[in-house]
């Protein structure tokens, strides 16, 4: 793993592209340009990434409202995505789906939801299609520590490990759902233990090394393929922005201090990748600095792309509502 470059800038590249893209939303956000809830991924990025580089591009992933960096984890086109969040034609969805429902089954995101939880049932329904088609594509269901609380949550992990489904359950733990800390709603000390209730394995990952989640969804992925059934995997890690964009100015009070937030960022995702890939000398500063460069630029055209994107016609309105032709029994 150390020695192969390719991979480990390639984690590099896409934590940038990640970070710059939700830095620009968020400015954009701002200055109003873009409205509705948005929810930056900012301070996660090693735990898309680490996952989705385990992955092959036919294997499917689901996800939830914080829902940018999972689609750029697997290799999205942030023109295409930038374009839906401005809700243009040329957008992943066409301009339908908006910042919470990004999805494009070319490359196996299967799509995105803001309605806690409800994307789990549908990974364990497309992971039951991969066992059925006698394929071996596996599929990663991501989703954070209030999703973990919900039923749909424990009838999927239920279901996928009686049916020994290749499922992998990947929760987020940024610690918060909105403002309330998952100490507060979890009786567990990790959500992993609840592992043990449906006969899979529960592993606790370091959700800020990029590399650390790699290696644990490489392991889930392998006995996944192999027919043992699914795995849950929790990601210690934090966000460092609210939950959307704009809370802060209608909470009442805080509810979590200045010290924790500083406290996260000494551990960056992104700052500890290129300390590791500097300190091996598997990159230079000076490459260091031109991905930031090649990202920044990638992501300002990408802005340009979308504003530049016509939206949909009122004609449009229907279309990829029904099959066409509508299939005949």
């Amino acid at each position: 793993m150390a020695d192969d470059k390719e991979l480990l800038m390639t984690m590099m590249r896409r934590m940038m592209m990640i970070r710059r893209f939700d830095e620009t939303v968020k400015e954009m956000v701002q200055r109003g340009e873009l409205v509705g809830a948005v929810h930056c991924y900012i301070g996660e990025e090693a735990v898309a990434v680490g996952a989705c580089t385990a992955l092959r591009d036919d294997d499917y992933i689901t996800g939830n409202h914080r829902s940018h960096g999972h689609p750029i984890a697997k290799g999205g086109d942030v023109n295409k995505a930038m374009a839906e969040l401005l809700g243009k034609i040329t957008g992943f969805c066409r301009g339908n789906g908006g910042s919470m429902h990004l999805a494009d089954f070319s490359i196996g995101i299967l799509g995105e939801s803001g309605i806690v939880a409800s994307a789990l049932p549908v990974a364990v329904g497309a992971a039951l299609g991969s066992k059925m088609q006698g394929n071996d594509r596996v599929v990663i269901a991501f989703f954070g520590d209030g999703a973990s609380n919900q039923g749909a949550c424990h009838e999927a992990m239920n279901l996928a490990s009686i049916w020994k489904l290749p499922t992998i359950f990947l929760c987020e733990n940024n610690q918060y759902a909105v403002t309330t800390n998952f100490r507060d709603t979890v009786a567990v000390e990790n959500i992993s233990d609840r592992a043990s209730a449906y006969n899979m394995p529960g592993v606790l990952v370091d959700g800020q090394d990029v590399m650390a989640v790699h290696e644990a969804t490489r392991e889930a992925v392998a006995r996944a393929r192999a027919g043992q059934g699914p795995t849950l995997l929790e990601a210690r890690t934090y966000r460092y922005e609210e939950h959307s964009e704009g809370l802060n100015r209608i909470l009442r009070e805080p509810y979590r201090s200045e010290e924790e937030v500083d406290m996260w960022r000494e551990r960056d995702p992104i700052t500890l990748h290129i300390r590791n890939l500097v300190d091996q000398g598997i990159a230079s500063a000076n490459e260091i600095d031109s991905l930031q460069a090649e990202v920044s630029e990638t992501i300002e055209k990408a802005l340009e792309f979308a504003r530049q994107s016509p939206y949909p016609e009122p004609e449009d309105l229907f279309t990829a509502m029904y099959a066409d032709p509508i299939p005949m029994p």
